[in-house]
């Protein structure tokens, strides 16, 4: 290892040892606490992971108890924290190794790369954070920093220049270090040398740090632009509940598979590509909401604009504008599950983030 990377790793190790941050899963080793802390950030940020975290593995306190949680128990506890592909694929896994590995977080990588939703970060951060093994864990937050340091000008959208920086990473790891070390990297990126304004005069390892040296700190890494998230226009509806269902909304649940699975929402339709928001008059919106949902078995009648919203996965926009309704008839098709639900009910059930903020609104 020439004197560039053995300075790089000597320097990190030194600051991290000393600056780390007081995160709720670094204060045991625990292969578990390592495991859902790695699938709660990937997409979030640390702050936002951090009370989710702690409320979750209260719940959920061991593998078992997890693997034997119901579905909306876990989907509640996750609402917020959106793609919740994530906690179905992370309760999956948890069955897997309480099956087959008596609830222990096996210490073998074929093994933990095997379980549902664990990729080739997930399985290296799990293997040297809570092991200790030499593996690299090389997300985003990495691939910036080596970028920088070494003035790598790859792409690293592309899945070679991910295996080149897993090697590179893999090399710089200090023998019996590979916990601190990973977590090192990964703190830098977060703290230091972060997308937009890296701290590079506070950076512990600037001295030898290539992009630093050739003014490119901002130009590197290297990413091709991923295709926008394709817009969707959704009407929906807020139908309010009279009589016995006084101060209730009526909500329905989502197929049980496919985008948000199984989760909670209000009725709502996707509009025609050819139909926009601007130009189209009320009576319009209302005859498109109608007729829509009466063909699911809903039947509505529009009254008035309540508000827009809009939530953006990774792949789609919705701008969503929502019209208070008065319920006329309700006989639900293909075995569509419909719901009065109020602030009670909003404790038990799984929403989506957008569903979740308007019916906030509604009930405050």
């Amino acid at each position: 290892m020439d004197e560039q990377k053995r300075y790089f790793s000597r320097e990190l190790l030194l600051w991290y040892r000393a600056n780390k941050r007081d995160l709720p899963w670094r204060r045991q080793s625990n292969p578990y606490y390592t495991w859902v802390s790695e699938i709660m950030l990937q997409q979030t940020r640390v702050e936002t992971v951090k009370p989710y975290f702690e409320r979750f593995i209260g719940k959920f306190p061991t593998v078992e108890a997890l693997a034997d949680a119901p579905e909306e128990e876990v989907l509640k506890a996750w609402e917020g924290l959106g793609y919740y592909s994530r906690a179905r694929n992370l309760q999956t896994a948890a069955r897997e190794v309480k099956e087959q590995y008596g609830g222990q977080v096996p210490n073998d990588k074929a093994k933990v790369s095997a379980l549902k939703g664990i990729g080739p970060y997930t399985s290296g951060a799990i293997m040297s954070i809570a092991f200790n093994r030499p593996e690299p864990a090389v997300d985003g937050n990495v691939m910036r920093v080596l970028s920088r340091y070494f003035r790598l000008h790859d792409d690293i959208a592309k899945p070679s220049t991910r295996v080149h920086m897993e090697h590179l990473a893999q090399e710089l790891i200090p023998e019996g270090c590979a916990s601190d070390f990973n977590q090192a990297l990964m703190e830098l990126g977060a703290l230091v040398c972060t997308p937009k304004s890296p701290s590079c005069l506070l950076c512990p390892v600037m001295e030898h740090c290539e992009g630093r040296m050739a003014g490119e700190e901002l130009i590197l890494p290297i990413k091709t632009k991923a295709k926008p998230p394709k817009p969707e226009l959704r009407y929906a509806a807020l139908i309010e509940g009279t009589g016995e269902h006084e101060g209730k909304v009526l909500v329905r649940q989502r197929p049980d598979t496919g985008l948000l699975a199984k989760m909670w929402e209000l009725p709502h339709i996707l509009v025609p590509k050819q139909v926009g928001i601007v130009g189209m008059s009320d009576a319009e919106s209302y005859a498109i909401l109608h007729h829509s949902l009466q063909a699911e078995g809903v039947d509505v009648a529009p009254v008035e604009h309540w508000m827009d919203a809009e939530h953006t996965f990774s792949h789609i926009h919705w701008q969503m504008r929502v019209y208070r309704c008065n319920l006329r008839n309700l006989q639900p098709k293909d075995n569509t599950v419909y719901k009065w639900a109020g602030p009670e009910e909003m404790e038990e059930l799984a929403f989506p983030n957008v569903f979740v903020r308007l019916l906030k609104i509604r009930f405050q």
